[in-house]
């Protein structure tokens, strides 16, 4: 099972079961281990996950954390639990202590359903305040899910992970910024737009008019990209399935040939030194016998132009384009593998 799928069931479980969790142990053993085991660590060898890690701050001895997640004897991600009905906003400034006591790279805050991760980009060996990934685990997005893989027990790269922290976390803060002003424009965000249409004095009876018209038309042109793209995706599926539709008109009107056949099978014995022959596929229509990688009328492999007075193959260039090349027999076919195999190149 890939990580997605195991994320999917155990925000399934969280769902079923958090009204009967009623403590933050409880949580930690139904929630945040389970997403620890689903990163490929193994909670119960001790080299690997240890619980109430000792991360002493100074003077303070027998600060502990929740868990610490080691590679190599090394720690490479604190973490720091509460209960799931907690608000993890007040917390982050314990994790902070934590963080530069045990020269981890990476602290995560949760409380089973929203998560945290932290590291150092502003400040070496202190943690930032905002983390550069938060994501609830009951709503995850498949670009949240390719993050989360990268702290998998197999894909765990320091340097690739810190690579793009910044541009997650900055990301991240930009959407935040504007989510917030398209529920109510600020001053500073309608002034902007305000100046660059508007040439008199931006007064304060201006700005209130502004604030307005900008929330109106930020708001507005969202729906409208919104609606382009639904509109773009529902005439896709319409044209699709015209086609299919006249595929199936033509196919009930064609008769294929003992030749054909035989021509496909020369082309998969070509192909299949590529390509697993499984997914060589042949549609035949009134007009030519086509041979489609994956079944799919948009990555047409050749087409074999048998019924006429000549013979053709049809090679497919790169843009689709078909090149149609005179054969005597289907056996001139093999003089044209170098061909045929170029065009698997273009959709693998």
């Amino acid at each position: 099972m890939d990580i997605q799928s195991k994320l999917k069931e155990l925000s399934e479980k969280i769902d079923l079961m958090k009204e009967q969790i009623l403590t933050e142990e409880a949580t930690k053993t139904a929630f945040v281990l389970p997403f620890i085991n689903l990163l490929g660590y193994d909670i119960f060898n001790p080299t690997e996950v240890v619980p109430e890690f000792t991360a002493d701050v100074g003077l303070k001895k027998g600060e502990k954390v929740d868990y610490a997640i080691f590679q190599d004897n090394i720690p490479i991600l604190i973490m720091e639990c509460k209960h799931w009905v907690e608000s993890l906003d007040t917390h982050s400034s314990q994790l902070i202590r934590y963080f530069h006591a045990s020269k981890s790279r990476f602290a995560l805050l949760t409380n089973g359903i929203e998560y945290r991760f932290y590291t150092d980009l502003e400040e070496k060996n202190k943690m930032d305040n905002k983390p550069f990934l938060e994501f609830t685990i009951t709503h995850l997005k498949d670009s949240i899910v390719n993050e989360i893989s990268k702290f998998h027990k197999s894909n765990f790269d320091v340097t690739k992970i810190l690579n793009n922290a910044s541009s997650l976390k900055y990301t991240q803060e930009i959407k935040k910024v504007f989510s917030s002003e398209l529920v109510k424009t600020s001053p500073e965000f309608t002034r902007f737009f305000a100046s660059k249409v508007y040439s008199g004095r931006l007064t304060e009876r201006v700005m209130e008019q502004f604030s307005e018209l900008v929330h109106k038309a930020i708001n507005q042109l969202i729906s409208d990209k919104v609606n382009d793209r639904l509109q773009s995706a529902l005439n896709k599926e319409t044209e699709q399935q015209i086609e299919e539709n006249i595929e199936e008109v033509e196919v009930s009107k064609v008769n294929t040939t003992e030749e054909e056949l035989d021509g496909f099978k020369i082309v998969v014995a070509i192909l299949r030194r590529n390509i697993a022959h499984e997914r060589i596929f042949y549609r035949d229509t009134q007009s030519y016998f086509g041979i489609l990688l994956d079944n799919n009328n948009r990555k047409p492999l050749c087409r074999l132009h048998l019924s006429g007075g000549k013979k053709y193959l049809g090679l497919i260039e790169e843009n689709k384009k078909e090149i149609k090349v005179h054969i005597e027999t289907i056996d001139d076919i093999y003089a044209h593998q170098e061909a045929l195999l170029q065009t698997v190149t273009y959709y693998d």
